[in-house]
């Protein structure tokens, strides 16, 4: 019998409970672009994306100037001043392609660093915010939260804003 009341005041008190629980929630997609950390981090890319291009460019055009010195000159050349001149050509392209994949690799590296400071930097404030108001959860809506209450959870972009110097 005493069960049986304990478990009918538990539910009773069940909802008083959960509804002193504090939920938050708030969009980073939304909030990370106007970080100036953000803007910064993307204009450094950006250069960063330009000087692998122009690198590229550079030894396309290398490459395009001996072939075409080469295509113009083999039926001229010796076997081995031509197959020589051939490995150069073959050696240019490969670092080429070498150069490509480590700019790629490079850049998403760089990328992937910049945009792990800049999520640190969220999610501290996030914490902050969820310690100062007392939070049992805060939420990111960009990671494909199916549904969030608006009623029960409360919207913390405007102090993340403020906490972030937005």
């Amino acid at each position: 019998m005493k069960k049986i009341i304990f478990a009918a005041i538990m539910m009773l008190l069940a909802p008083l409970t959960m509804s002193a629980q504090k939920f938050g929630h708030f969009n980073s997609t939304e909030l990370v672009p106007l970080l100036p950390e953000y803007v910064t981090a993307q204009n450094e890319l950006q250069n960063l994306a330009k000087q692998y291009e122009d690198d590229l460019k550079r030894m396309q055009d290398e490459l395009q100037k001996k072939g075409e010195e080469f295509q113009k000159e083999q039926a001229n050349l010796l076997d081995n001043v031509r197959q020589r001149r051939q490995a150069e050509l073959e050696d240019l392209y490969q670092r080429m392609q070498q150069s490509v994949q480590d700019n790629q690799q490079a850049y998403q590296k760089a990328q992937a660093e910049k945009m792990q400071a800049i999520s640190e930097k969220v999610l501290n404030a996030v914490k902050q915010i969820g310690e100062a108001g007392g939070f049992v959860y805060i939420m990111d809506t960009s990671m494909g939260i199916p549904f969030i209450s608006t009623k029960l959870s409360t919207d913390i972009t405007p102090e993340l804003k403020k906490a972030l110097g937005i």
